[in-house]
């Protein structure tokens, strides 16, 4: 792995200074939650734009809480629609090379192959309009089997859509190993969330504090998916940084 590989979420209290002690990129996280784009966004930007000088890579998180591309209500997956048009603008506002986007699936409300047929659909739909010089990164949440976002991703048959395979929800909520997740979708990731944790809820510990073999998953990750970038999300980065430097990147 590389530098060039490796963003910090903003997610984190020292994602600024981490990133530029560094050199890594950022993914701004800012915007997950909506209200940053509708009541305080002239504070949020002017925050962003000063903090975000000197990092020329950069990733966006678009908002996802009540978005469901796959609703059942027509009004409810306008309004993800929405959502994910604003997160695009401002990915293009802030120079962000992907948006990475929940795929919103939710076990208890929808059977897995509607989750499927609905999502192709909307994003068929939706990418449509996508400027080339954004690319979308479905990220699993829910999902217990890689066989969902892989065939969303395929349905929709777009160079401009791929994964964003985030290794913590896979062990809290899928009994399929991270490791074996990898393979199953190799070719079709373009991003990893990483973080670790217990397997009993998404705590988004420090990459060595878990039951995740890091080590052993980023080699893997690195061998299927050279191409694909690496977001540290969690609330302080440097040691997981400091960890990498280790066992990863000689040279950072």
């Amino acid at each position: 792995m590389n530098t060039e590989k490796l963003y910090i979420s903003t997610t984190a209290s020292d994602a600024y200074d981490v990133a530029q002690k560094y050199g890594l990129g950022i993914e701004i996280a800012d915007f997950c939650t909506a209200w940053n784009i509708d009541d305080n966004f002239i504070e949020t930007d002017r925050q962003l734009k000063y903090k975000l000088d000197g990092i020329e890579r950069r990733l966006l998180h678009a908002p996802f809480n009540e978005l469901f591309p796959c609703a059942i209500d027509k009004k409810a997956k306008e309004l993800a629609a929405f959502r994910y048009k604003q997160a695009i603008t401002l990915a293009e506002q802030y120079k962000a090379l992907k948006a990475i986007i929940h795929g919103g699936y939710n076990p208890y409300i929808y059977y897995p192959e509607w989750y499927v047929e609905q999502s192709v659909l909307f994003w068929k739909d939706f990418i449509k309009e996508l400027p080339e010089t954004v690319h979308i990164a479905l990220e699993n949440t829910l999902e217990e089997t890689p066989e969902l976002l892989l065939d969303i991703v395929k349905g929709v048959n777009d160079s401009r859509m791929k994964i964003c395979l985030d290794i913590g929800h896979v062990n809290v909520y899928s009994k399929i190993p991270a490791l074996e997740w990898i393979e199953h979708c190799k070719g079709f990731i373009s991003h990893f969330h990483i973080h670790n944790n217990d397997g009993t809820r998404d705590s988004h510990s420090a990459l060595d504090k878990g039951s995740i073999s890091m080590k052993e998953l980023l080699d893997l990750a690195e061998k299927f998916c050279p191409d694909a970038s690496y977001t540290i999300e969690m609330m302080n980065t440097e040691t997981s940084v400091q960890w990498i430097k280790q066992a990863l990147i000689s040279h950072i």
